[in-house]
């Protein structure tokens, strides 16, 4: 079944919750969204307060997707750049989707959904976005439109020893 994506939905209870309960779902299925698992909804919160806090200030969008039964399964957040120099691009990050909806082409939906939204903002011309190597991440980007333009090796620490690149990549929206 197809998702349902909507940018900017209004933040009430039940998608606060649903996208706490999505991150770190995630998470614990190892994915590379900022936390190391094992993790609690709880655990979680206090970074989604964060990013609906600046949501509320207008520095960051959140594009959701939902089932059939309005479900929240994918998200993703776009947050603006206050400098002069770097206000044509913005940042997609904590890019979600439901482990149990993964390999099915809802993360390629997902990410289509938020160039839309991108392109619907003022002056924007270019998304930037990092990922954690060693995930099959750079193949999915790369499908996704995104170019690879830089790398920092051993950038991540997830663990005592487990070190992974953070790789940066580029989607040109317009000049």
């Amino acid at each position: 079944m197809p998702l349902t994506f909507d940018p900017d939905p209004a933040v009430t209870p039940g998608l606060r919750d649903g996208v706490c309960a999505l991150w770190a779902e995630v998470a614990n299925a190892g994915g590379a969204v900022g936390f190391v698992p094992p993790v609690t909804p709880q655990d979680v919160r206090p970074e989604l307060l964060t990013q609906l806090a600046s949501m509320a200030r207008g520095r960051t969008r959140l594009v959701v997707g939902r089932d059939e039964d309005g479900t929240v399964v994918a998200a993703a957040f776009l947050t603006l750049n206050t400098a002069a120099v770097s206000r044509h691009w913005c940042w997609a990050h904590t890019v979600l989707v439901h482990p149990s909806r993964q390999r099915q082409g809802h993360g390629r939906a997902l990410m289509a959904a938020v160039g839309r939204t991108a392109r619907g903002l003022d002056g924007i011309h270019g998304i930037r976005l990092t990922c954690r190597s060693g995930l099959g991440l750079e193949e999915f980007y790369g499908a996704c439109g995104y170019r690879e333009v830089g790398r920092v090796p051993d950038g991540i620490r997830v663990a005592d020893g487990g070190f992974h690149d953070d790789v940066t990549f580029w989607l040109r929206l317009r000049r």
